[in-house]
């Protein structure tokens, strides 16, 4: 069973609480961590993804998603505050009367604050690269951008629950598992399903977003990224908070009372 993968993940989440009870700008600190991360691998991928992207190669998506997996074992090695996975551990541990609901909100919310700093941070420090300014480069990642603010906000809603209920699954699995060999591969497996099934992740999107701004800020559309941030960000809360924290909480509960 998962119970010692859930045990895990409360006593995560509270370690979480403790860095913010300790200081609020450790925290927001952390959660600027865990968005550069994801920037790294939002650069990697479409600077992968360009090269077939500019032979108009069927390969452009599968290569752009596997490379970015490094996304996520920057995240769960090198330390960060995730918004999308905190929807996850924080609602269990509420669930389990670890933590208050107050609380967790707070917390969803300065880890999303610190999640949209860091984006913008790392987008400023891309822009001074100066790697990204030719179209034979960039011109993958803006065709992307310009999807993603013209979709459907329905559309974007349910591919955003679906993307953070893998995405959670992607650092829950592999907490039963042994070897950071396996670790790694499994969340790199689940990071590329969500990638190239086209699910939508809110701080993927935000980092994407502060790029493509500085890239090429003439043809930024500010009603077009809050009209994707919005609803991904809603259909994130519930994939995370729902399908997997009150899920998880649900299925298990009887075991964890038969303990008592």
């Amino acid at each position: 069973m998962e119970v010692e993968a859930l045990n895990k993940v409360e006593q995560l989440a509270l370690k979480k609480f403790r860095v913010y009870q300790n200081s609020i700008w450790r925290y927001l600190s952390r959660s600027m961590l865990a968005s550069m991360f994801i920037g790294f691998g939002v650069i990697v991928a479409f600077k992968t993804g360009s090269f077939f992207y500019m032979e108009h190669s069927p390969l452009t998506y599968p290569m752009a998603a596997i490379t970015f997996g490094a996304a996520i074992i920057l995240i769960s090695y090198g330390g960060g505050d995730l918004f999308t996975g905190n929807t996850f551990y924080y609602t269990y541990a509420t669930l389990r009367k670890s933590m208050r609901w107050r609380d967790t909100v707070r917390l969803w919310c300065l880890s999303y604050l610190g999640n949209i700093m860091g984006a913008a941070a790392f987008a400023l420090l891309i822009w001074t690269t100066g790697l990204f300014a030719s179209t034979d480069v960039n011109a993958f990642l803006l065709e992307v951008v310009h999807k993603k603010m013209n979709a459907p906000v329905s559309e974007l809603f349910f591919r955003a629950i679906l993307c953070n209920w893998l995405v959670c699954l992607a650092f829950f699995v592999p907490m039963s598992m042994k070897g950071d060999g396996a670790k790694m591969f499994s969340m790199m497996l689940f990071v590329f399903c969500f990638f190239i099934s086209g699910y939508e992740h809110s701080i993927a999107n935000l980092c994407t977003f502060a790029i493509a701004f500085v890239l090429d800020p003439a043809n930024f559309s500010y009603v077009g990224a809050f009209r994707n941030i919005i609803p991904v960000t809603a259909g994130n809360l519930i994939g995370g908070g729902l399908l997997m924290g009150v899920m998880y909480h649900y299925v298990n509960k009887p075991y964890f009372e038969s303990d008592k």
